[in-house]
């Protein structure tokens, strides 16, 4: 009752905020492209919130009316206000994200409740991306969210969606902006945005971002240390007009990025926390150590008025360093101890892309037709260096007592001299129609043709993936659509050492959706409003369950089917007040054998409910406040849905002020992050669940010159 009357509360915030009022709509102007990673302050006095358009969902910039699909487009000034710190407090703007575990610093989603696979899931620009690692937001113009299958358009992919992450562009206009932003934990953060044309005549452009960042965190290990996060960012985007027709665009990124270990907390069998909210089980010498480098290119030509052609690559390089005191789970750990079983582990990543796509539009009498004919290619390569722990007498494992740290171990992966590998290459051809046939009607249809090889592996996959859809516009503000899309989700091996099938390999997962929405642009084109009735279902599932606390055993059988249904809200409500909010019905399980102790049973981190809301109100042009709500329903922490996670509700709060100081903008904010210092827990499993911040203040300054 009382998460009911939690998720009464906020559905009646977000209900008043889509209530329409007579207005004025102001002109919509172009986002602002300083986006600051933590605690960014913005002044500026316009509707971002709404964005009409999306690079991602049709491969190329589309009306959000024209998808036949549903899509979230989350811009840099809304999380800018917000103070996001990371893609995590991005997507928290989108009640189809869900997070979950956040060890070894990294970040993990699931959209439609479905989990987003590191190597498929995220995109830069629409090209794959290995996001193993926590992404920099500081280069983002804005996120994209889109929603359901999309293997038509890239292949492998899951079938809940994908994240395209849209990098900002270069400026003729010279810009340059610094900003710098603190907590109470005394963290920093240093960051310049310049940009701007490199010669007179403008046709180099260039944007470049710098971030330096350290961060302490308010967990402790079990020396009384806190955890630390050592970061630092350089980005470059250089623009080229080479001639009318021809453009090509370089882009480079490099990112260090060092932090302590915390895989979360430890939940018994009740869902309480195992040694409270504040113990960290890894030891203060445990650590991360990324270093990501993308180095991309790209080449738009226009043919004619009507067609052109684009071709790009980026190159990846992400090596890591691990030293894990790889603590094991014990519900009695706080009574009888607990082991780790420390290791050193070098990974390296290298995940290289290539696209080339013709565009262009045709008529068949009055029929017109836009066309995408493309293809793409993935080269994947990890290898890894390990030495695990051993002891005098043989032992793999040391006898930990809560609140007394251990030493480091003489551990050291250079030891390793028998390297493993796993390649693999990924090719698909692909074909879309975006058919206008009058005024009210548009049907879309495209295929895809993929092919994955795996040298030595018995493994490779070879799929088809169609994609159908019908746009009907009643009127010139409003569409209604309907999809039929395929998932196609290779899987590798199982490489996890303490599971019963290690080095398995497993099959490919192969979905299907099901999708009818609306969306509609009121208030002059100033409010966007959407929704979207879903139904996925997914073959060939692979689940990993746990037999006992330390050992899993990953099958493949059965199906996972998700069904549900979004609205959701951006935009400009009257000429003080702006917001952006959704919510979503989920429901979720897996239909196996009846035999299967798992048939019935719904995924972790899958909750019935979800909502966000986030506004904007303008008191007088240089002062604005804001205010924000976050509701994530009950949601199971183990695969047997015996251990749940509480419903929660966080409220935030902000406030920014502007000014002209000698010329130059200045402005400052405040947010107040879980106002009412609530304590819940974030996503994961009951072996590595996240724990919520409690109250957090954090300030910034920002001035652009």
């Amino acid at each position: 009752m009382k998460s009911l009357t939690k998720l009464s509360c906020l559905s009646l915030a977000i209900a008043a905020c889509f209530t329409p009022t007579a207005v004025n709509a102001e002109g919509n102007i172009t986002p602002d492209d300083g986006n600051i990673e933590r605690i960014a302050v913005t002044g500026r006095q316009f509707n971002d919130y709404k964005v009409g358009s999306s690079s991602g969902a049709m491969r190329g910039d589309m009306s959000i009316l024209e998808t036949p699909q549903s899509v979230t487009v989350i811009p840099d000034f809304v999380t800018d206000e917000q103070l996001a710190t990371n893609l995590s407090e991005v997507l928290v703007n989108d009640s189809s994200v869900t997070g979950g575990s956040e060890k070894w610093n990294r970040q993990v989603f699931n959209i439609r409740g479905f989990e987003l696979a590191s190597g498929s899931g995220f995109l830069i620009n629409g090209q794959q991306q290995w996001s193993h690692y926590v992404q920099p937001i500081e280069t983002l113009q804005q996120v994209e969210v889109l929603k359901g299958p999309s293997s038509m358009l890239y292949g492998q992919s899951g079938p809940g969606g994908l994240i395209n992450m849209v990098t900002k562009k270069p400026t003729a206009e010279t810009q340059f902006e610094f900003g710098f932003d603190t907590d109470e934990n005394g963290s920093t953060r240093f960051q310049l945005d310049a940009g701007g044309a490199l010669n007179e005549s403008e046709t180099i452009r260039y944007r470049s971002v710098l971030v330096k960042q350290d961060s302490t965190y308010s967990r402790e290990y079990q020396d009384g240390s806190n955890q630390e996060r050592d970061r630092w960012l350089g980005y470059i985007n250089l623009e080229f007009d080479i001639s009318d027709d021809l453009l090509l665009a370089v882009k480079y990124d490099h990112t260090q990025d060092k932090t302590g270990i915390d895989r979360g907390g430890w939940l018994n069998d009740d869902g309480e926390v195992i040694g409270g909210n504040d113990i960290i089980w890894d030891q203060s010498w445990a650590f991360t150590d990324n270093t990501i480098s993308n180095l991309g290119l790209d080449l738009t030509y226009h043919l004619s008025d009507s067609w052109k052609v684009k071709t790009g690559f980026n190159d990846q390089q992400f090596n890591r360093q691990r030293l894990d005191s790889s603590p094991q789970y014990n519900q009695d750990a706080m009574t009888d101890g607990y082991t780790i079983k420390p290791f050193d582990r070098y990974d390296d990543w290298q995940h290289k892309t290539a696209y080339v796509d013709f565009t262009g539009e045709v008529y068949t009498g009055e029929i017109s037709h836009q066309l995408l004919v493309g293809a793409n290619i993935l080269d994947y390569y990890y290898g890894q260096l390990r030495d695990s722990y051993l002891g005098e007498n043989g032992e793999t494992v040391i006898d930990v007592t809560p609140g007394v740290p251990i030493d480091r171990p003489d551990v050291d992966y250079r030891r390793d001299t028998d390297k493993s590998v796993t390649e693999y290459k990924h090719y698909g051809f692909y074909f879309q129609d975006l058919i206008t046939i009058n005024d009210q009607w548009q049907a879309l249809a495209g295929v895809r043709y993929d092919e994955q090889k795996r040298d030595g592996a018995g493994n490779n996959s070879y799929a088809v993936s169609p994609k159908f859809g019908v746009i009907y516009s009643p009127t010139d503000n409003g569409s209604i659509y309907a999809n039929y899309s395929k998932s196609f989700t290779p899987q590798s091996i199982v490489n996890d050492e303490n599971d019963v099938n290690d080095q398995m390999n497993l099959d490919p997962e192969y979905g299907i959706q099901y999708e009818i929405g609306t969306k509609w642009e009121l208030l002059d084109g100033s409010l966007l409003l959407t929704s979207a009735v879903f139904d996925i279902t997914v073959d060939n599932v692979t689940v990993t369950e746990d037999i006992d606390d330390n050992t899993t055993i990953t099958t493949q059988s059965g199906e996972q089917r998700h069904k549900g249904f979004e609205v959701g809200a951006q935009g400009q409500i009257s000429d003080s007040w702006f917001m952006t909010g959704s919510m979503m019905n989920l429901d979720a399980e897996y239909v196996r054998p009846e035999s299967d102790a798992l048939n019935g049973k719904t995924p972790i981190d899958a909750p019935k409910w979800s909502a966000n809301i986030w506004t904007r109100y303008e008191m007088t042009q240089d002062l604005a406040f804001n205010f924000g709500a976050i509701y994530v329903g009950e949601r199971y922490a183990n695969q047997a849905n015996t251990i749940t996670k509480d419903a929660y509700v966080r409220f935030d709060l902000g406030a920014a002020y502007s000014m002209n100081i000698k010329g130059s903008d200045v402005s400052v904010r405040m947010n107040i992050k879980n106002l009412f210092d609530s304590e819940y827990l974030a996503g994961g499993n009951n072996t590595d669940v996240t724990i919520g911040d409690g109250r957090h203040v954090s300030l910034a300054l920002q001035v652009l010159f």
